[in-house]
């Protein structure tokens, strides 16, 4: 059985997305694809999401474990090794098998594995980048994420950021922002956020305008990225504090059209996934 698994958000948005990437990807396998989130996407009222209730994790393999089923199959739409991937989904899985007995779960590699990157990832930022800004502008370009506490997850978003910069080449600067990090010197590593950035272009703007584009490390709408969330409001602050600040923000990348050839390239490579080590019941 085929997951795709997102972290999960309380907005309706989020959810309707990562069922559209998973009828896009069972489309392209052949098979039928689960929409399932870790978190949170279970608290949506049904009415918002066409009467269908959300899947959460634990509640999905319960189900689906009490009904015979014994093999799953996990895509993650994680960019990096989040603690999703390593800590949470081997936990919950653990819990269901020690209570209803063994069963095969395979984790697919994250969108952006390390060393290598993953290319095509860094083809779509660059497409959704030029959507915005014209090949002959100069742009600041800052690439944004939600930011994560794990070195490895924000790893991913510095090759990301530095294979942009290669396909955009010298017109454009590219940097990165976060829209959440953890307080202290030793979550540096992790960036700025995203409204110090924008503050610091905004500053130096006064005398000419200064086109930003906001290269969005996002797959689906929530909190932060698509209508209504963080994003836009930090924005029109922006905005108004800086009147010769121009800033564009990008599609997302779960909305660009080959961002299901990545999906599809780790459902086919599962078989190569070891399964997790799960207790007997």
């Amino acid at each position: 059985m085929l997951v795709l698994l997102d972290n999960g958000s309380r907005r309706a948005a989020a959810t309707l997305n990562l069922r559209a990437l998973s009828r896009h990807l069972g489309e392209r396998l052949g098979t039928r694809v689960h929409p399932v989130s870790a978190l949170h996407s279970s608290k949506i009222p049904p009415e918002r999401l066409g009467g269908v209730p959300a899947w959460t994790l634990e509640a999905f393999l319960r189900q689906q474990v009490a009904a015979g089923q014994g093999s799953f199959g996990i895509v993650p739409l994680f960019f990096g090794p989040s603690r999703a991937i390593g800590d949470f989904v081997p936990e919950v899985a653990g819990r269901v098998a020690a209570e209803h007995g063994g069963f095969e779960v395979r984790v697919a590699a994250p969108l952006c594995p390390l060393p290598g990157g993953e290319p095509r990832l860094a083809d779509i930022l660059a497409d959704n980048v030029r959507d915005v800004v014209p090949d002959d502008a100069t742009a600041d370009i800052v690439v944004v994420d939600h930011g994560s506490p794990v070195p490895a997850v924000t790893a991913a978003r510095h090759w990301l950021a530095q294979a942009l910069a290669e396909r955009l080449g010298n017109a454009c600067a590219v940097s990165e922002a976060v829209m959440e990090r953890r307080e202290g010197a030793e979550y540096d590593f992790n960036g700025r956020l995203l409204a110090e950035v924008l503050d610091d272009l905004g500053r130096t703007a006064a005398g000419a305008e200064r086109t930003v584009a906001l290269a969005m490390q996002f797959i689906s709408p929530g909190r932060h990225a698509g209508a209504g969330g963080d994003i836009a409001e930090i924005v029109a602050d922006a905005a108004a504090r800086h009147p010769r600040l121009a800033v564009r923000v990008t599609r997302l990348i779960g909305e660009h059209p080959r961002f299901v050839d990545i999906l599809a390239a780790r459902a086919k490579a599962l078989a190569l996934s070891p399964p997790i080590d799960l207790p007997a019941a």
